[in-house]
């Protein structure tokens, strides 16, 4: 059975979320008080509607509880924002995620028991890293401390097998996988080859990673 997400506020994040999403293969429902914002994702999601998110009534008609996940991503009105979250936790639904504009506002959110996510903010810092270092061609933040980083590999890795670089020793990262043109190594072996305009993905500690991205 697919996974079934709904997003609530079709923002420029919320239908870029659901673009993607959809294109993943998900079913979809989009949820907007402005019925312009959900006739313009209708051919794109599984399900489009135009309701009130702090209407529990019409939230509850939807089956909201039943999805999986519900994103709140309402944008400027953080009071709408809140409110939402708060009515889908009283629902039971299982996994709420919630969109916040700042530190404060994130906390919370945090503190009804929703899962935080600050998209322009962490879409800054990885525009910054990806400004600062030639290397660096993606960039995932799982937690405050921890990583995941798409980056070219450094000029000294190359012509080294994993197993002489042994960067998880070294520098406490480890290589998830190399990507090579439109060849993917997933779980590269400690014998594998490093070749210049390999790209490599890896996880571990920002303050790690720095040393790996600053290479070079």
């Amino acid at each position: 059975m697919k996974k079934q997400i709904a997003v609530i506020g079709l923002g420029r994040f919320g239908t870029s979320l659901i673009e993607e999403l959809t294109v993943l293969g998900y079913d979809v429902l989009a949820i907007d008080n402005d019925s312009d914002k959900v006739n313009a994702v209708v051919d794109i999601c599984t399900h489009a509607v135009q309701a009130d998110a702090m209407d529990e009534q019409a939230l509850k008609s939807l089956g909201i509880r039943n999805f999986n996940v519900v994103v709140v991503s309402i944008g400027e009105d953080i009071q709408a924002n809140i409110l939402a979250t708060i009515i889908l936790q009283e629902l039971g639904v299982k996994k709420v995620v919630a969109k916040a504009k700042n530190a404060l506002h994130g906390k919370l959110l945090e503190k009804i028991g929703a899962t935080v996510i600050f998209p322009e903010r962490d879409m800054g810092k990885r525009l910054a890293r990806m400004l600062v270092s030639h290397n660096i061609m993606d960039h995932i933040e799982l937690s405050p401390y921890y990583s995941v980083m798409e980056l070219r590999a450094p000029e000294s890795f190359y012509s080294k097998t994993l197993d002489q670089l042994d960067v998880r020793k070294m520098m406490g990262i480890t290589i998830l996988a190399i990507k090579r043109g439109e060849q993917i190594i997933v779980a590269p072996r400690a014998g594998q080859v490093i070749d210049k305009d390999d790209v490599l993905v890896a996880v571990g500690k920002n303050d790690d990673l720095k040393k790996l991205y600053d290479m070079d």
